[in-house]
């Protein structure tokens, strides 16, 4: 029984539509995977194994170098600077950044026939009912949110835990309505903070016994829980699933809170690596991952399922002390981490696994892609065209899972930082734009991979010449091939080697 249980698992075919899962870690660095960090003071043997399964990929970026931003572009598959939003990350609370008409990854798996569900963190906006904690009235739902933009089942938080609204929503509603307040409290395991309770019945009383104003949060609510509800919900959510419509493929967006402030591991984890709280977050943020792993193992779902498991920007400043305190490398050895335009910004973990479609798994694949391209490329694997208007900036690399000897060539690719400063990396060259008093910037990264050695000077035709490629970009709406587009505002300040009139004319 065993040999021929064996013959079967070597001879399982990838379905037309496979099932999708898409864990999105939160300011987890290129240095806090072990697979990629041999010298790492923690181990995460559950991503390593992804990786010995799958393929790891070592040139991959988040569109944005924080938040909000990269997961508008995950999941749109256009660049977030092309919206409203030129700088920095959106509150809790407010009209959400996907528009009513855009695609998103779950709205065009939906429409290709998939089950789709979103648990975690949300930080995209929300219309929450009332103005502000004088005015809810959390009998009425919640709009303009995941269940509006593809998702048939929601549950999460609305953003990260220091901007408040923090309750454990499930659709439309919060399970208990964030009726306390509460603000930072001292964090004994890390530099950060902590929101757990005791809590206040006014943002006054909060300022009164924390020295700020209080923010909402639900009674039940406590950081430390957030990784094993999002997990357990998920598996949940799966097994219901497959229970009451098993024939219908399923896609799953789980955006964890970790290792993002506050850094809080469970009591259990305390103690283990060698890198203090932080380590202790990153086991049990991969013990999670493990979790999920063995179901989809025991429910006979792990051939046939994509899972991508990557990170949306850099590590926060404290991998600055984590270098002093235990000699561990967040950002491995890339240049700067979290908000940052260069590479420790935004180079990120990324691992695709999928036993039934890639070919010849445990290898690492070197070339440049996006998290921006996931959208083109799960639409390349289901054979099905994203129409001329949407994805703009999405470019499938199924060709890097099918085919081992596959060359994969990305389109110049646009990263950004949070005060708004721009870079383009087309192959081994990457060139940072002037912003705020800092001058043009060239780097071979082949060479140069940490950018100590600015060559903008020795190199002006390549200067030239992927300044050119930018302005087509931005002023094109697009990266890919099609129609021109509009970006969603006019000229705007950050774009300091396009002029006003270029980008009016589109030229």
């Amino acid at each position: 029984m065993a040999v021929l249980l064996s013959v079967f698992a070597c001879t399982v075919k990838a379905s037309d539509r496979p099932n999708v899962i898409i864990v999105y870690t939160d300011d987890q660095g290129f240095g806090d995977c072990s697979a990629l960090n041999p010298d790492s003071k923690f181990k995460t043997p559950h991503l390593d194994r992804l990786a010995e399964q799958g393929v790891l990929f070592t040139n991959a970026h988040s569109s944005d170098s924080v938040c909000t931003p990269s997961r508008y572009g995950l999941l749109t598959g256009r660049y977030a600077w092309r919206t409203t939003l030129k700088r920095g990350v959106m509150n809790a609370e407010g009209k959400c950044l996907i528009k009513d008409h855009q695609q998103t990854i779950a709205s065009f798996l939906r429409d290709q026939g998939y089950a789709t569900a979103m648990v975690g963190k949300w930080h995209l906006g929300m219309d929450f009912p009332g103005t502000g904690p004088q005015t809810r009235d959390w009998t009425k739902p919640v709009q303009d949110m995941p269940l509006d933009k593809g998702f048939d089942y929601f549950f999460g938080i609305p953003a990260s835990l220091n901007y408040g609204v923090l309750a454990w929503f499930e659709g439309r509603h919060a399970k208990v309505p964030p009726t306390l307040f509460t603000a930072k409290k001292p964090n004994q395991r890390h530099v950060d903070y902590r929101i757990k309770p005791p809590y206040q019945d006014t943002p006054e009383q909060t300022r009164k016994a924390l020295g700020k104003r209080g923010m909402e949060v639900a009674p039940d609510f406590v950081d430390n829980q957030c990784l094993t509800r999002f997990t357990d919900k998920t598996i949940e959510w799966i097994r219901s699933h497959q229970q009451n419509d098993q024939d219908k493929p399923f896609f799953v967006y789980l955006p964890l809170t970790s290792p993002h402030y506050p850094v809080c591991p469970l009591p259990k984890y305390h103690g283990q690596g060698e890198c203090g709280g932080y380590g202790e977050f990153m086991i049990e943020t991969d013990d999670h991952l493990g979790r999920l792993m063995a179901y989809l193992d025991q429910a006979g779902l792990a051939d046939d399922t994509i899972v991508c498991v990557t990170s949306d920007n850099g590590p926060e400043n404290s991998w600055k002390q984590r270098i002093k305190d235990f000699g561990h490398r967040s950002n491995l050895h890339f240049r700067d981490g979290k908000r940052s335009v260069y590479e420790g910004g935004h180079r990120v973990p990324m691992i695709i696994r999928w036993p039934a479609g890639i070919q010849s798994p445990g290898r690492r694949c070197d070339a440049l892609v996006g998290q921006i391209d996931l959208f083109a490329t799960l639409a390349d694997l289901l054979g099905q065209p994203i129409d001329n208007d949407q994805a703009p900036d999405s470019q499938s690399f199924a060709s890097a899972l099918s085919d081992p000897a596959a060359k994969h060539q990305r389109l110049p690719l646009i990263n950004h930082g949070i005060k708004g400063r721009f870079s383009v990396t087309e192959g081994d060259w990457k060139l940072v734009f002037p912003h705020s008093g800092s001058g043009i910037e060239l780097y071979q990264l082949a060479n140069d991979p940490s950018e100590t050695k600015d060559v903008a000077e020795a190199n002006p035709r390549r200067v030239d010449t992927l300044r050119q490629k930018a302005t087509r970009i931005v002023v094109d709406g697009r990266t890919t091939q099609g129609p021109r587009l509009s970006n969603d505002t006019g000229y705007w300040p950050d774009l300091t080697w396009i002029s006003e009139t270029q980008y009016a004319d589109g030229r």
